[in-house]
């Protein structure tokens, strides 16, 4: 038995009215009800139900280790929620987790800049004055490395309420001269990325709904307005993204019965985050280099332009885009669905 296996059931069984607890490894102290699973147990949740006394705070697994249940998360619109956002060291990715853990949920920022997504998760705990964030390094699209990354999201928090699959990259081109390899690249991270995600993270869910039968989960995909519409000489990050509105509508019908909603979010352009300001690889400079917009010589003159494109007349902002999540989190009556956020730009029919 591993975290993974055995940990998001014992959440379940152990909550409280509406409320999963957050598990966290401890010092046993000698005293704790001990539960020994079978290494092929055949039903988890049956044996822990069995085995785990009433009102158990604080229980030793055999092999797994010692874990205590707290409850007393902050307030907030994601008060005790486990969180999980990919592609969380910088940009959308970091000001998502930071915002889920203002509002009282514990995060985890799992991004493939190890070294990077460690230090904006200690950003975060001191922005919080908590031990609210936990940063982990992964390949999304290896999944191998999602796996690893899950298990040690469990093994520190005990399962995964919500997760966000924001990692996303971009390579601008025309369809007459874009390489294969950036087709590859594209497809790999956006499209195969949140497929490997999914199929990670929808077991932990399910064990912890097979426990707790009145709990729900919510998978969110980060999607885009190119998800939604074609974009010009942008064809690989497009096709990936309406790929991933296929598939999050897939696995909307599918995993309903396991108490996992599946949505997706579009923002329009969020020009202050890397993958659009960076100034040697954001789109800014791509867009400038692959002349997509006419007669534009400079990043400013780009931005002007997708900006006359908006009846608002602005970029997309992370408020905007949380407001958006944090709707498709607290609608118990809503999966399957891809919401725009784009101040206008794309109106659904």
């Amino acid at each position: 038995m591993n975290s993974v296996s055995v940990l998001p059931a014992l959440r379940g069984l152990m909550m409280r009215g509406h409320a999963l607890p957050c598990l966290s490894r401890v010092e046993a102290k000698g005293d704790e009800p001990v539960i020994t699973l079978a290494e092929r147990c055949a039903d988890v949740v049956a044996e822990l139900r069995r085995q785990l006394p009433v009102n158990a705070a604080c229980v030793t697994l055999t092999g797994v280790g010692t874990y205590r249940a707290t409850y007393d998360a902050p307030a907030g619109r994601a008060s005790g929620k486990i969180a999980v956002v990919t592609g969380g060291a910088q940009g959308f990715g970091f000001e998502i987790a930071a915002d889920l853990a203002r509002q009282g949920a514990y995060v985890a920022l799992a991004d493939i800049n190890a070294v990077g997504v460690k230090a904006a998760a200690e950003k975060i705990n001191a922005l919080c004055g908590r031990a609210a964030a936990l940063g982990v390094g992964v390949n999304v699209a290896d999944a191998a490395s999602v796996h690893a990354a899950l298990e040690e999201v469990v093994a520190r928090f005990g399962g995964v309420d919500v997760w966000v699959s924001n990692a996303g990259v971009l390579r601008a081109g025309s369809v007459k001269d874009l390489t294969e390899q950036d087709l590859d690249f594209v497809t790999a991270v956006n499209y195969k990325g949140y497929f490997l995600c999914v199929q990670a993270v929808a077991p932990v869910m399910a064990l912890q709904h097979k426990a707790a039968p009145g709990a729900w989960f919510d998978i969110i995909q980060i999607n885009s307005k190119s998800g939604l519409v074609g974009s010009n000489k942008n064809g690989a990050y497009a096709g990936s993204k309406f790929g991933g509105i296929g598939l999050t509508q897939s696995f909307a019908m599918e995993l309903v019965e396991d108490g996992i909603k599946v949505n997706a979010v579009c923002p329009g352009n969020f020009y202050d985050g890397p993958l659009w300001s960076h100034p040697e690889t954001g789109l800014f400079r791509q867009y400038l280099d692959s002349g997509k917009v006419p007669g534009a010589k400079t990043f400013e003159d780009v931005k002007r332009f997708y900006e006359s494109k908006v009846p608002m007349r602005r970029g997309c902002t992370t408020p905007d885009v949380m407001k958006a999540l944090y709707y498709l989190m607290e609608q118990a009556y809503e999966t399957g669905q891809a919401v725009p956020v784009t101040g206008g730009q794309v109106m659904l029919s």
